[in-house]
This record gives C-alpha cells, sequence and structure tokens, in this order.
C-alpha cells in the first residue's frame, strides 16, 4: 500500500493528528491523502536468511508469548528482527526504540514511536530520512 499526500498542509488546527489518535480513515481526510493499493513501494529484493544470533535471540518466542506483555513481545520479537536488519545493513542506519519523534508540533504530530530506523548512521540523534515501524494495538 502507497500512503502519498495529495496536497501541502496548510497549518490549520482542523489538521491536527497526534500519533496516539491517528487512524487511517482520518489521516485520509484530515490531511487529503490518496491511498493506492497494489502498488509496489519497495524494490523486490531476495530473501535473506535469519543469523544464528537472530535464531538465538529467538528461542525467547515462547516465554514472551507466555508473558503475555506488550513489552515482552516488543523486545523478544521485534527489536531482535529490527537489529539483525540494522546488522544487514552494516549499521550505516540507526534504530531507536521508544524514542520521541515531533515531526511538527503545529499538527500535534508528536510523541514516541516504537521503532525507527533513519538512514543515518548516527545513534544519538535521529536523522532524516526516516521509516518508522509500529505494531498494531488492541483497542479497548
Amino acid at each position: 500500500m502507497l500512503i502519498s499526500r495529495s496536497v501541502e498542509l496548510n497549518g490549520d488546527r482542523q489538521s491536527s493528528m497526534p500519533y496516539s489518535k491517528f487512524t487511517l480513515s482520518k489521516a485520509k481526510k484530515d490531511f487529503q491523502i490518496t491511498i493506492e493499493e497494489n502498488v509496489r513501494f519497495l524494490p523486490t529484493v531476495e530473501p535473506v536468511a535469519p543469523s544464528s544470533r537472530l535464531l538465538d535471540d529467538l528461542e525467547e518466542v515462547p516465554w514472551a508469548i507466555a508473558v503475555g506483555s506488550e513489552k515482552a513481545r516488543s523486545e523478544s520479537i521485534i527489536y531482535p528482527v529490527l537489529q539483525g536488519v540494522r546488522r544487514i545493513c552494516d549499521r550505516q542506519v540507526s534504530l531507536f526504540s521508544g524514542s520521541e519523534f515531533n515531526v511538527d508540533a503545529e499538527a500535534d504530530l508528536t510523541g514516541y514511536v516504537d521503532f525507527l530506523f533513519s538512514r543515518s548512521p548516527e545513534q544519538l540523534l535521529i536523522e532524516a530520512p526516516v521509516v518508522i515501524v509500529g505494531k498494531q494495538r488492541r483497542q479497548t
């Protein structure tokens, strides 16, 4: 799925959306974005076999599932996979977890992201361009 904004934000408070209130339908309406399905966004890449380190890390998956907490699943399943991606990229990208990432305060696009890759090896500060990795949360 490719999501593209068809018009620029005008700074209008009607177009604000904090991360915690993000929904695709609200973003589509508020930011006037176009969603194009069945469009290849990323290039085709060959599959990569998991490293022995990743396989060792993923031995903790049964524990993470048994514990049942989101944090346990996140740290035991998702983070090791993303670290593996960083290693495959020869650490030329940076990986952040639970970091504050304020994009546009006027549009209320502020808050903390689950995971974020930056196309920079700099690990102290987040630099553009970035890819944000989020996880689905249960609605209560």
